[in-house]
């Protein structure tokens, strides 16, 4: 029964949301029959596509790669996942998030073709990618920009053929799904690739699954460090690597995008590689535009990020070393239950003084009594336990002295809880706010 406070967006996430006996279900059958009924396999929804998968740094490369394509001059699509406030911010269309007539228009056409034949069964996330390439493909974009969702080789997003495949970054994480064992979570992500179609690898410490399986497919390697490299200079950094004909390419000067230079360099070595003309003013003004929520993201004393792996993690910690505070540094953690707490804990605890602990919501949350259970087993500082994210937020945010800073991380769900909070009590104050010529 339609909720009628919902928008025709939020109806069709609701109906999605509960179609499908499990939230993950890998493998491209019913996926794939389903685009071929859309016509989605007919013909191309870009002129080119590039695929990215990793454990970590997907939703930053493909950041770049939007905003460096953008300021080339192309067109551009991008389809990523979780968002953290709207589902909108899922697809964007020439650097904008997809309306929701869009979106809606995408999930139409998924359901007709569903029922076109056989009806077939497909999970929110194989519904939505579906949705998002057939928004895609009514704008036919120079370049689309894909993101993998799970793994690699049975993600929905593989249905399509990348004309350049991106593999960021390696590390455990989706045990459930993927295993522990390195070997086998390099082969499962190295899946996009495609023969003789190019692959850049943008990290120098992937496991050799990644290039085996590179070298069956015969995809030409571009790995950092060897075919590409990124250069720590004065002023800047400077990236240097080979285009699409082969020639040897140089750019200097680069500003610091704020996000992980190996993820740039990268980005920039596949746009060389899908025939960008790489244009060093242009690099710089992309790189100096890009911005991407959830990722390092700095508001005040606060600095927000998705990270929720140890290698994720490590990454924070780095960057937190670098730029040390006069004052205490506090952790606002809240994780999914299936996710590495302790390993987090441990990368985390050499740059955190204390923590606050939060309870998130759903059938994977994690409690803020269990959360801090590991904390405290650790050795960690607890200050305290909230029932969610915004009420975790309130509770420090009334005992921060001015030189203190605070790290929001563990997933997307607690970052996307705190800004969501932090939004609404904006809206109120906007709306208690007396109208114009009030008295």
């Amino acid at each position: 029964m339609h909720d009628a406070s919902l928008s025709p967006l939020e109806a069709w996430l609701a109906r999605l949301e509960a179609a499908h006996p499990v939230d993950i279900d890998l493998g491209l059958e019913r996926v794939a029959e389903v685009a071929r009924r859309m016509g989605l396999l007919d013909a191309p929804v870009a002129g080119r596509v590039i695929t990215v998968a990793g454990t970590n740094g997907k939703g930053s490369t493909v950041a770049m790669l939007e905003a460096l394509a953008r300021a080339h001059g192309w067109t551009t699509a991008t389809y990523t996942s979780p968002h953290l406030l709207r589902y909108n911010e899922r697809v964007r269309l020439d650097g904008q998030e997809a309306d929701d007539e869009a979106l809606v228009a995408g999930f139409e056409a998924v359901e007709a073709a569903r029922h076109d034949g056989d009806p077939v069964s497909l999970t929110y996330f194989e519904a939505g990618t579906l949705g998002a390439l057939h928004a895609i493909a009514a704008r036919t974009p120079d370049l689309a920009i894909l993101e993998v969702g799970l793994g690699g080789r049975l993600d929905a997003v593989n249905i399509l053929d990348a004309d350049v495949a991106v593999v960021t970054t390696i590390a455990r994480d989706h045990a459930a799904f993927l295993g522990d064992d390195l070997e086998g979570i390099g082969r499962e992500k190295a899946g996009i690739m495609r023969p003789a179609r190019p692959a850049v690898l943008g990290s120098m410490a992937l496991p050799q699954s990644v290039r085996a399986t590179a070298a069956t497919l015969g995809a030409p390697v571009h790995a950092l460090g060897e075919g590409f490299q990124r250069l720590a200079v004065d002023a800047g950094w400077t990236w240097q690597g080979r285009d699409a004909e082969g020639r040897e390419r140089r750019l200097e000067q680069l500003p610091d995008p704020g996000l992980p230079l190996d993820n740039a360099a990268s980005a920039l070595q596949a746009l060389a590689l899908a025939g960008v003309e790489l244009d060093e003013a242009a690099c710089r003004r992309g790189l100096a535009s890009v911005t991407l929520p959830g990722r390092m993201q700095w508001r005040g004393q606060w600095c927000l990020d998705v990270g929720h792996n140890p290698h994720a993690a490590g990454y924070l910690a780095g960057r937190l070393a670098e730029r040390p505070c006069r004052g205490r540094t506090i952790a606002l953690l809240g994780m999914l239950g299936d996710k590495d707490a302790d390993g987090v804990i441990r990368t985390l605890a050499p740059v955190v003084d204390a923590w606050v602990a939060v309870s998130l919501d759903g059938d994977r949350a994690r409690s803020a009594d269990a959360l801090a259970g590991h904390l405290e087993a650790l050795g960690q500082t607890v200050w305290h336990r909230a029932a969610s994210p915004g009420q975790g937020a309130d509770w420090l945010e009334a005992r921060l002295e001015p030189q203190d800073r605070v790290l929001v991380c563990g997933s997307f769900f607690t970052v996307g809880a705190v800004l969501a909070a932090w939004a609404s009590r904006a809206q109120t104050a906007t709306d208690d706010r007396p109208s114009e010529g009030a008295t």
